[in-house]
């Protein structure tokens, strides 16, 4: 798949976390057809307006923020997930048309299609008998 590449080395996670706070990785799949591609992020408890999508040059964001209401008077005695935000980026590749990117968040999975350029679209040619 060389349409799509995930932003993550080590030296630009450092300077990001430096700079930002922690978050959690959701998981993504990537499916990609003849027009596009489609990712499926797990969002679990991000609610529409805690969403946050952005595309900036070549570069896709996705941030959210995770709320789990609960009763004022409890008080958790287990935690396993202490961080309160997803954040992932990918780098888009000249072949995806940034500017028509949608977004759809239904039961804590944003379903994100990027369609490909039309330069990149595959193009059927008709041929002309002579």
């Amino acid at each position: 798949m060389s349409e799509l590449t995930q932003t993550q080395n080590p030296s630009e996670l450092q300077a990001r976390s430096a700079e930002a706070e922690a978050a959690l990785l959701p998981p993504v799949d990537v499916v990609e057809d003849s027009t596009g591609i489609t990712l499926y992020a797990d969002m679990p408890g991000v609610p529409k307006e805690h969403l946050q999508l952005r595309v900036d040059g070549d570069q896709l964001s996705i941030e959210g923020e995770l709320v789990l209401p609960a009763p004022a008077q409890l008080q958790p005695s287990h935690v396993e997930v202490n961080l309160q935000r997803y954040r992932r980026r990918f780098t888009l590749s000249k072949e995806l048309d940034a500017n028509q990117v949608s977004a759809e968040l239904a039961h804590g999975v944003l379903r994100v299609r990027i369609p490909k350029a039309a330069h990149a679209q595959p193009r059927r040619i008709e041929v002309q008998v002579a």
